[in-house]
């Protein structure tokens, strides 16, 4: 007889993760809300994260451990963990962040008596370094709980940076319904903005998520636009870049609502969103990036090229 599905599907994809996944483990195992399961995908690991895994297996009967014969890419390895859920909310957990207590107990605690138009829960984060220091509070709000679509997404197109919301408590069958996560740049802010199409995105008060930056991350280790999209899916390795990064990412948000169930007038309002909240904040930053160039190339007599690409 097949055990019953738990409440609460946690997918944690790993690559090479020695250095935090034991701290990241531990965060999720002492959780107030023990009515989860865990499932690891390991990509093809080279490190001890292989073994580390199975300690944690043999001690714990909650974790579930897959292991790809050969690194599929980050893109499949997050995805597949969707499919192998059986939980009725799932949650990403990366193998390098830490939950602090309680994370777990609020967010289902708000999501079981928030109305079915809620698809995302997500606390307040907090960047930490590679030790575990404390850098600065992630300030980002992506709270929006407006009746119309085109509303919820121009909150989310206004105000994500660090997405640390993609790691918040989804309702599966929501999530399910977007395109998860796909090999392009900027992919997190695509998924919320699917999410801000199907419904409402609230966030708790209270900080209990600590995102950890440090020099492995992807986008630190993949300066190039080239190596993340082959860091999302190796298939993509030695490729051109036929569009630039902006300009998909645009297209990417135009095709998100395209392929959302919206009434006509609604849709031409979240394709009106996207000129008015994203491009104007794309064309701030361009202008505060060559500012910053400016005065860099001021500085230093010289191009600032190799400080900024």
């Amino acid at each position: 007889m097949a055990a019953p599905a738990p409440k609460i599907s946690i997918g944690m994809p790993v690559y090479n993760g020695e250095n935090y996944l034991r701290l990241a483990l531990d965060s999720i195992l002492r959780q107030d809300c023990g009515d989860f399961e865990l499932i690891i995908s390991d990509n093809a690991s080279t490190d001890t994260t292989q073994d580390i895994c199975r300690e944690y297996v043999a001690k714990d009967p909650r974790i579930r451990y897959y292991r790809n014969e050969t690194n599929v890419g980050a893109s499949a390895n997050f995805n597949g963990l969707v499919k192998l859920a059986r939980g009725e909310y799932f949650k990403w957990a990366a193998h390098d962040d830490v939950h602090l207590p309680g994370f777990l107990g609020r967010c289902i605690e708000a999501i079981e008596r928030a109305p079915a138009r809620v698809v995302l829960v997500t606390p307040k984060a907090e960047a930490i370094d590679e030790n575990g220091r404390f850098l600065y509070k992630l300030a980002e709000s992506l709270d929006t709980r407006h009746a119309q679509p085109h509303r919820r997404i121009g909150d989310v197109l206004r105000n994500v940076l660090w997405a640390p919301a993609q790691f918040g408590l989804f309702r599966t069958d929501a999530l399910r319904q977007t395109r998860l996560i796909q090999p392009f740049a900027a992919t997190d802010y695509v998924l919320l903005v699917e999410v801000a199409l199907m419904g409402e995105i609230w966030e708790l008060p209270e900080i209990l998520f600590q995102r950890r930056k440090h020099p492995g991350i992807s986008t630190t280790a993949n300066k190039k636009p080239r190596e993340l999209r082959a860091w999302f899916d190796p298939s993509q390795r030695g490729l051109k870049m036929a569009i630039p990064p902006r300009l998909r990412l645009a297209l990417e948000y135009f095709h998100s609502i395209m392929r959302a169930r919206l009434p006509v007038k609604e849709r031409f309002l979240c394709y009106l969103t996207v000129f008015e909240a994203w491009i104007p904040r794309e064309c701030r930053l361009y202008r505060n990036q060559i500012a910053f160039r400016t005065r860099l190339k001021r500085l230093f007599r010289g191009s600032p090229r190799e400080v900024l690409l």
